[in-house]
């Protein structure tokens, strides 16, 4: 593999400075003054007619069909939430009028947020993963795409988007690398997983070490960075409202060559990413092996994202006809076939089995004594959700909190699931919530099963870190979920969960047990993604109009009839 030097006067990669912080449980965020709905917020409209006021009233899954402008703003809006990247939410560190004397936990946030930026050639290109300096750093040192995307969000909300726009051109040339493991050669529009900085005193240099899975633990290739990439690059040209990033023929050409690694043909019946385990969030074997809920959910974002950025040029006027087509499929697959209620599951409960011909029910031959005996209690009456995986004889009924939550901003949830699936959070808040938001899977895995799925991984034992564990960085998707299926409330009950502990704990990774009640035993402490993800959930609640960073409305013409058939069913 290739590196990148310049021969410059290295800059400083990341200041350590340890920091702990103590916030009162009487310095919680007074609530009283947020809306229980998104307002209307009529912010800075002129300057943000270069992006929002050049809105078509096209389905956002028809091909375009004339400019480049039209293609930008096709429903890429929400006319309820306006947003404005001028006056944002009032949080501009470090004198903020709200998250300085009256909130300290704000200003700690922000504080610990500047002690990970990571700069190269004197310009910030993103966040490291962690500042614990108590741990070995193993890769919490490095810049991950994943865990970078709630503080790039955090930035653009606050009006700093050069760190934002520095890490989409840097990764993008990070993407041009030859990529090999062992002698197998991965393809060309791969996404890195993460990046380093080294620095050469000697030499005078700094280089980019990427990361492409050759050194992740199981050698896997991350699936879901280049989904995050084209999401980011979306929300960095809603923010500002320039299109000139999007439109350098650079960037263009990233997003084919991610496009065609996922809209490739081959033996699949299904409009699905079939995936290995360990290839997202979930980064260590856990049985989401096959057709995972989260990739498939950052998969229908990045396609409409996509669909929105691509230039109408030759090249982009091909793939955008390919999206369009996988985007009718892969809605009709996942609306069908991954989501579960209370009335889906007695039909499952009923199912007869090995049937043969188009005209079967049980499509997938999915065995009902294979239903696991803590779903009937799960599920409630009104409520619902997409369950983790869909297969061959395979149904993971498990709740997968990031999977649903971008169902949710993508649209591929109708809004009746929108709303089934906050029915469903309402319903179960101990299982899902617990004293510290958010459950990343639920339920744990234990015993003979956890042996078996996991390989007895030590680190994901019952409860802890990706076997039911619970993860603060969640919290900004869940708010986001909830300002867009309007039920503020939800996310402020979760924020003054996280308020009571998080900042005191030091921001660790991850908490473990049935409720989230214990620090994780390897949880890393300054755990970047805990901070930026209430960092950005505070400010959405603040500005409701931020949701349009990475939300996108329904297609009203892609809604499956409201109906019960055999097209229904498995």
């Amino acid at each position: 593999m290739s590196s990148h030097s310049v021969d410059e006067n290295p800059t400083e990669c990341v200041k350590s400075v340890d920091a702990s912080c103590s916030v009162s449980e009487n310095d919680a965020y007074d609530f009283s003054r947020l809306p229980d709905r998104p307002r209307n917020l009529n912010m800075d409209r002129d300057r943000q007619r270069s992006f929002d006021e050049r809105s078509l009233d096209l389905p956002c899954f028809s091909p375009p069909m004339s400019s480049r402008a039209d293609n930008i703003s096709r429903i890429d809006h929400f006319e309820s939430l306006p947003f404005s990247p001028a006056l944002r939410s009032g949080f501009d560190t470090p004198r903020s009028q709200f998250g300085h004397e009256g909130y300290p936990m704000m200003t700690e946030a922000w504080d610990a947020l500047r002690r990970t930026m990571v700069y190269f050639r004197g310009k910030p290109v993103g966040t490291i993963a962690a500042l614990d300096s108590s741990e070995e750093k193993v890769n919490y040192d490095q810049v991950f795409v994943r865990d970078f995307v709630p503080s790039a969000l955090a930035f653009l909300m606050n009006g700093e988007p050069e760190i934002v726009k520095n890490f989409l051109l840097k990764t993008l040339r990070l993407q041009s690398w030859e990529k090999k493991i062992d002698r197998f050669q991965l393809g060309e529009g791969v996404m890195p997983a993460s990046f380093k900085v080294m620095h050469d005193p000697v030499k005078n240099t700094e280089t980019l070490i990427a990361d492409f899975g050759e050194s992740a633990i199981g050698r896997v290739a991350p699936v879901d960075s280049g989904f995050w990439w084209i999401i980011l690059l979306r929300a960095y040209t809603k923010s500002t409202g320039d299109t000139s990033l999007a439109d350098k023929p650079e960037c263009q050409k990233g997003m084919r060559l991610i496009l065609s690694l996922c809209l490739s043909e081959g033996f699949d019946t299904f409009p699905t990413l079939l995936c290995a385990d360990g290839c997202c969030m979930i980064d260590r074997r856990m049985g989401v092996y096959g057709y995972p809920i989260e990739i498939q959910a950052l998969f229908f974002l990045a396609l409409r994202c996509a669909l929105i950025l691509l230039k109408q040029d030759a090249e982009g006027k091909e793939f955008v006809e390919r999206i369009v087509k996988r985007l009718h499929a892969l809605s009709y697959h996942m609306r069908n076939y991954f989501w579960l209620d209370f009335k889906q599951l007695n039909d499952i409960y009923r199912y007869k089995t090995e049937e043969y011909s188009h005209t079967a029910v049980n499509k997938f031959n999915v065995i009902p004594d294979s239903l696991p005996e803590w779903i009937f209690d799960f599920m409630p009456t009104h409520g619902g959700y997409f369950i983790g995986n869909v297969g061959p004889s395979k149904m993971d009924f498990r709740w997968f909190c990031l999977g649903n939550c971008v169902a949710i901003l993508a649209s591929l949830a109708t809004p009746e699931q929108s709303n089934a699936i906050m029915d469903l959070i309402e319903s179960r808040w101990e299982e899902l919530v617990g004293e510290m938001p958010l459950k990343v899977c639920y339920p744990a895995i234990e015993s003979h099963e956890w042996r078996i799925v996991t390989g007895c991984d030590p680190k994901n034992t019952r409860w802890s870190y990706h076997n039911g564990g619970s993860w603060p960085v969640l919290l900004w998707l869940l708010t986001a979920a909830c300002i867009k299926t309007g039920r503020p409330h939800i996310a402020k009950r979760a924020i003054e969960l996280i308020e009571l502990r998080l900042c005191r704990d030091n921001w660790p990774e991850y908490y473990d047990g049935k409720v989230g009640r214990y620090i994780g035993k390897q949880a890393r402490k300054q755990q970047t993604w805990s901070i930026a993800g209430y960092l950005v959930s505070r400010m959405m609640l603040e500005d409701p109009s931020h949701l349009g960073m990475i939300a996108l409305e329904e297609d009203k013409q892609m809604r499956p009839p409201l109906r019960r058939s055999a097209s229904w069913t498995f």
